[in-house]
């Protein structure tokens, strides 16, 4: 069983004599003016969410962009900050992006290019040629900020996620001494859908400076491994789940992600949850109306106009809980500067109405929606209010929101309906599962849901219960961290193994000019 203490002692024993640099776009905290005072918030990210206890047990250094309007005034000479500001643990270094390379880099190739492209739920990829040559300038930029946190110590690099795809190979060709891995938070899809990336080989290449790659689902590192074996000429070791190219070899490892279950459910039980849930039912209007939830970004990934059509679905064929059931969906808007971000929010929007205006009478309406960031505490009442939590991913590489729900339930009871396309639902087996493309099904699972025994309610939630305590975030950590211990360290650059990477990554950029 992972804890905070086990993880503390495996970094204390283990790690004490290397640098230990996360590398991330988003920030585990933002800085932001607040009528003429600066005021610190944490983002609305499960990818922040996760790692900011792995970095608070660790130390170490978390590269980000920094994006509050209020950033650079509480940073010093090295843009440096230490954060979270209650209880400084650690240090987070914050990189300056113009608006170009925001556009190109962020909303351009990472958001309308490779997000599209991973996330199979029919959505038309865009690769523009300008944006890939702002994405490997944004690459470039945090590589300079890696190395020169890292100096000459021993260093290990953990990279997260899809927007830096070339900064391993980028570190590599610069210091080959480094240890580097790289979480890929998304899924990756299969070998025919990722021929359609016009700078493939490259991205590749750039993700093959990784020693360790990690996938939340062996399913991803399969679809990974069988699309190096279409499009590069390396050597694929099935049965370790190695790469080999150029003599440099790549770990391709799963690592289901998940949340801080203990801190999770002490703040679930506090006395603090407890008001939080009293000032939602008082500004919900709730009387004894039984209560659903959806929290999540706005995108269209995650179904949730699927979802709010499988509600008036619902309704029509259940026409005894009008005015017996309001479901409250949480919407923090994301992206909002890309087009289909925008029309989404819209369409939202007037569904959300255009149910209402359906059902509502004088005195009730089926669906309140919140589009704006909620902080974490008032999340978590909201879970613990809930009767059930509804989440319709159409393509998830996780989803955190399913983990932290099972996590808020203290008292035992809830039901979780989970999309049957979210990495979650590999380890969450007792939550009902559906089809989100399928409207009737989900509007069955609620029916389902709001009719379920209590004995059947306690008894697959506490399964779910022990399946997050026990597969919590620190032995995420801990098993990645273990898994790069098994690295050797380079006792000297101009090692053979050294010198053979440099010469790779050399040649890598050199076909990328």
């Amino acid at each position: 069983m992972w804890t905070r203490e086990n993880l503390l002692e495996l970094i204390h024993t283990k790690l004490r004599d290397y640098r230990f640099i996360l590398v991330s776009h988003r920030e585990p905290y933002i800085h932001r003016f607040v009528n003429g005072e600066v005021e610190c918030e944490q983002p609305a990210s499960g990818l922040t969410v996760a790692l900011d206890p792995i970095l608070r047990a660790c130390g170490g250094v978390w590269i980000a962009n920094g994006s509050g309007d209020a950033d650079r005034s509480v940073v010093d000479g090295n843009d440096h900050v230490m954060v979270p500001p209650e209880d400084p643990s650690y240090t987070l270094r914050r990189v300056w992006l113009n608006k170009a390379q925001e556009d190109g880099h962020y909303y351009g190739l990472s958001n309308q290019g490779l997000w599209p492209l991973c996330h199979m739920v029919f959505t038309r990829p865009s690769f523009l040629p300008e944006d890939w040559e702002s994405y490997r300038e944004v690459n470039e930029k945090f590589a300079d900020a890696v190395l020169e946190e890292a100096g000459d110590a021993p260093t290990i690099v953990f990279i997260q996620d899809y927007h830096f795809a070339l900064l391993p190979g980028m570190l590599k060709q610069r210091n080959p001494k480094l240890i580097v891995a790289q979480f890929w938070h998304i899924p990756w899809p299969n070998p025919e859908v990722f021929r359609g990336f016009p700078w493939k080989q490259e991205l590749l290449d750039g993700m093959l400076g990784n020693d360790l790659l990690g996938f939340h689902l062996r399913y991803h590192c399969q679809n990974f491994l069988d699309t190096v074996d279409a499009t590069l000429e390396a050597k694929i070791d099935r049965e370790r789940n190695e790469i080999k190219r150029f003599g440099k070899s790549t770990s391709v490892r799963p690592f289901p992600i998940s949340v801080d279950f203990e801190s999770h459910s002490a703040l679930a039980e506090s006395s603090k949850t407890l008001k939080e849930m009293a000032r939602w039912r008082k500004q919900l209007g709730l009387r004894q109306e039984m209560v659903g939830i959806g929290i999540d970004r706005i995108d269209y990934t995650k179904g949730i106009c699927e979802r709010f059509r499988a509600i008036d679905r619902f309704l029509a064929k259940n026409p005894e809980y009008r005015e017996q059931l309001v479901f409250v969906q949480v919407g923090v808007p994301s992206r909002s500067r890309i087009e289909k971000y925008k029309a989404l929010e819209e369409e939202i929007e007037v569904l959300a109405e255009e149910i209402n205006l359906t059902w509502a009478t004088e005195s009730w309406r089926p669906i309140i929606l919140i589009k704006q960031m909620v902080t974490h505490s008032r999340l978590v009442a909201l879970h613990r209010l809930a009767d059930f939590c509804l989440i319709t991913s159409l393509h998830d590489g996780m989803n955190l929101v399913s983990k932290e729900y099972v996590a808020s339930r203290v008292d035992g009871d809830g039901v979780l309906i989970l999309s049957e396309f979210a990495g979650a639902s590999r380890e969450l087996t007792d939550a009902i599962l559906v089809n989100p493309f399928d409207e009737a099904e989900v509007a069955d699972a609620i029916r389902q849901a709001l009719q379920m025994p209590e004995e059947e309610r306690r008894r697959r939630m506490q399964r779910m219960r022990n399946a997050v305590g026990e597969n919590n975030i620190y032995r995420w950590a801990g098993k990645i961290i273990s898994a790069l211990l098994k690295f050797e360290f380079p006792s000297n650059a101009n090692s053979s193994n050294a010198n053979t990477q440099a010469d790779v990554a050399t040649l890598v950029a050199g076909r990328a000019r």
